[in-house]
């Protein structure tokens, strides 16, 4: 299911596209990171449709679950790194898989891949994105 709506936001906004089988972890994501004015954000929750909306919502960066039925996190990153209109666009694996207690703070970069550990708070999320959009400048 994609999820696009108007959002009153800055004209620096980042824009977020999030790709999760679940809809209330997508839902819950959206409604955080777009109260606080800084982000627009697409979701989705079909993985095998992640390239064809990375195309039509061109986001700043992609928070992507790892494990989904269909096409893991894993597939759907090579996908998305095969084609010249979406492999530059940086990635934050997204995962329960890992604790918190497991990844130090719950963001940590790991091979060269970026990943933060659910639950995930609102604050930790800004700081990552941030931070990851700032180091691909």
């Amino acid at each position: 299911m994609i999820h696009l709506r108007k959002v009153t936001a800055d004209a620096d906004a980042r824009r977020v596209l999030v790709i999760d089988d679940e809809v209330s972890f997508t839902r819950m994501i959206k409604l955080n990171l777009e109260a606080t004015g800084n982000y627009v954000v697409a979701t989705l929750n079909e993985s095998l449709r992640a390239y064809e909306m990375a195309r039509h919502f061109t986001p700043d960066i992609i928070l992507l679950d790892v494990v989904m039925p269909s096409a893991d996190g894993g597939d759907v990153a090579a996908t998305l790194r095969k084609r010249s209109a979406t492999r530059n666009i940086p990635i934050i694996f997204v995962s329960a898989m890992v604790s918190k207690r497991e990844s130090k703070l719950g963001f940590y970069e790991s091979g060269g891949e970026y990943f933060l550990a659910k639950p995930v708070e609102t604050n930790m999320l800004c700081g990552a994105i941030e931070k990851v959009l700032c180091s691909k400048i």
